[in-house]
């Protein structure tokens, strides 16, 4: 078995990482509550001051997101050409030019997927990301590789 695929980062998909990554975290649960409880309050004694606080803890954290995915895409040398995956019985090659790293399935911290991206964690934060625009009809192969390859508590994949 093995399954190829070529993927080139955008700003895009880099934000729809950073938001998954963000929002199922403590901080960021804790910010969308926090921002619920001012609107809460403005709703309870009608004072503009909560709902401001509330606006700006409620889109600060996507706004910062987005310019830090653009910064990232501006700054990353190695998001400038696309990466080229290699599914094995192994493990995940990503290779771009000369450059091949290697990552053996059994040291995958998780497997998740969002709306658009299946997002493969080689560490608490780093992952490798699959946009699911760049696996076209490959989908379901590379979800079926990695609910193969990883121990099952550590995929959760919902949505292909």
């Amino acid at each position: 078995m093995s399954i190829e695929f070529d993927v080139k980062m955008s700003t895009k998909k880099l934000y729809d990482y950073l938001l998954y990554h963000t929002y199922t975290s403590f901080s960021g649960m804790l910010g969308v509550f926090i921002g619920f409880c001012f609107f809460l309050l403005f709703v309870l004694k009608a004072n503009y001051l909560y709902l401001a606080a509330s606006i700006v803890v409620l889109a600060y954290l996507p706004v910062s997101l987005y310019t830090r995915a653009k910064r990232q895409m501006l700054l990353t040398k190695a998001f400038k050409e696309p990466l080229h995956y290699k599914l094995t019985e192994e493990g995940v090659e990503i290779s771009q030019g000369e450059i091949r790293e290697f990552q053996a399935w059994k040291d995958m911290y998780k497997a998740v997927s969002t709306g658009k991206s299946i997002i493969v964690y080689t560490g608490r934060i780093n992952a490798s990301i699959f946009p699911k625009e760049d696996l076209g009809n490959k989908k379901q192969e590379v979800v079926a590789a990695i609910s193969t390859h990883m121990d099952p508590k550590k995929v959760k994949i919902r949505r292909v």
